[in-house]
This record gives C-alpha cells, sequence and structure tokens, in this order.
C-alpha cells in the first residue's frame, strides 16, 4: 500500500464492491479505486473472498487500519437481523467476525450511509459544522446518517419516517428512483423532498442537511425548490464517501 495512506477503505453495494488507500490528512484516495463485481450469490464467504482480493491486491499491511462500509444496520458482536440487498444468508451472521475471520485480521465495519456521512462530515460538504448534521443519500431507498459534533449516531433509519397526510414512509414517495419510475418533473419531485426534508426539521432542528446520491450531481435542478429554513447543501465526494468514511472510522478504533 501507497505510503500516503493511513487507512484502508471497502464500500460493499449490491452490484458492486469497491476498495481504495485512503489519504486521511487530505481526505482523498491515496491510489484508484479498484472495483470487483459483487459475486451473483452474495453469501458471506463469497463477499468476504472478494474483499480479501481487494487486500490482497493493494498489498495493505497488517498494521492498517481497514473500514468495511456494509449496506445493513451494524451492531458489534450482535448478529444481523436485516439485509436488503445481499443474499440472504447474512441473516444471523456477526458480520465483523466473517470479514476479519476471512481476511486473517482486525476490520471495522459501519453502516455504508453512516460512512457516507462521516466522510461528509469530516472532509467533504459539512466539514466544520458543529451542531447535528443530517447526511441523506437520495437512490434506490433514502439512507441516513446523523453526526452530532463529529460524532456518529449509528444506524438511523430515517428514509422510512412516516410521512403525514396518508403518504405513507418516505423513501417510497420521495426517493430518487420514485422520481425515475414516475417520470417526475424535478419541480414536482422537490415538493415530495420539501415535505421530507421538512418533518425532519421539525423533528430534529439540524444545523445543515447534506444530499448525497447519484442525483446530487445535477443538484442545481431541484434542492433550490426545497422549500425548508434549514441550510441545505449537496454533497461532495459522492461515490468516494462510503469507502473514505470507512477507512476513517476505521481509524478512529484503532
Amino acid at each position: 500500500m501507497i505510503e500516503t495512506a493511513q487507512a484502508f477503505g471497502i464500500d460493499i453495494g449490491g452490484s458492486g464492491i469497491k476498495a481504495a488507500p485512503v489519504n486521511l490528512e487530505a481526505g482523498e484516495f491515496a491510489e484508484p479505486r479498484f472495483k470487483i463485481l459483487t459475486p451473483k450469490v452474495s453469501t458471506p464467504e463469497a463477499v468476504a473472498e472478494v474483499v480479501k482480493q481487494q487486500l490482497e491486491h493493494f498489498e495493505v499491511p497488517e498494521s492498517a487500519p481497514v473500514g468495511i462500509a456494509f449496506p445493513a444496520p451494524i451492531k458489534p458482536g450482535q448478529p444481523l437481523d436485516f439485509i436488503a440487498n445481499l443474499d440472504q444468508s447474512w441473516i444471523g451472521e456477526d458480520i465483523t467476525a466473517v470479514f476479519t475471520e476471512a481476511c486473517g485480521r482486525p476490520v471495522v465495519v459501519v453502516n455504508d450511509a453512516d460512512a457516507a456521512g462521516l466522510a461528509e462530515q469530516h472532509f467533504g460538504a459539512a466539514k466544520g459544522q458543529d451542531g447535528l448534521v443530517i447526511a441523506t443519500t437520495l437512490g434506490t431507498g433514502i439512507g441516513t446518517a446523523l453526526i452530532y459534533n463529529g460524532h456518529l449516531i449509528p444506524n438511523t433509519e430515517l428514509g422510512h419516517i412516516e410521512l403525514p397526510d396518508g403518504k405513507g414512509d418516505a423513501e417510497k414517495y420521495a426517493a430518487s428512483s420514485v422520481r425515475e419510475q414516475q417520470d417526475m418533473s424535478y419541480k414536482k419531485w422537490a415538493k415530495r423532498l420539501t415535505k421530507y426534508y421538512g418533518l425532519m426539521e421539525k423533528y430534529f432542528n439540524p444545523d445543515l442537511f447534506v444530499v448525497g446520491g447519484g442525483v446530487s450531481r445535477v443538484s442545481e435542478k431541484f434542492l433550490p425548490l426545497v422549500d425548508i429554513k434549514t441550510p441545505i447543501v449537496p454533497a461532495k465526494l459522492r461515490n468516494e464517501a462510503g469507502i473514505i468514511g470507512a477507512a476513517y472510522y476505521a481509524s478512529t478504533k484503532h
């Protein structure tokens, strides 16, 4: 692993497993990321084998902190009780133990939305922001991360908050995928996002919202139309955030 890296991050998704050494002084990749497609049958054994390949590819030394961003709520030492985007055989597994055993070294596992939020707080759009930051990812669903004065409040699922007036589960009403499926204009979608972020504002009184996900590339088309009092800004690190955040989180636990 290159000398400018202080930690190593891996981001596990339903379609790809991406990894890179991370320069934590600059908050960026120390080398270009390496992606391996997620195995079609994404069992713990199959996914752990890919993670092991990533570590070997970059020749990550034993001394380097290794962080893994994973698409599920993470409670260290407890078995997984929910998984959406990977094989259901993950249910009942202790994720940290699976990766530690397969890789023959200690690793730290963090929820993928939490990893992205940490990256934005420490290196991206929320850098230097005190108080409560709510980082959201608008994609297939709505991922959320709560960070208070730089400290992560893990495993929030605020994409599933119930909207009033019979609108139901927020992500089924306002996720980016819903906009695409319904061929919705950005103006109409922004009205839905206003309902979502307005409710979050009412309950949590945050100091800043950060909006990530692929759609943040065109944030100028919808974010100025979201009518709330709290400042709301696009994410800066985008699809690098999971890797950078996982590496940062691992460095704090090392």
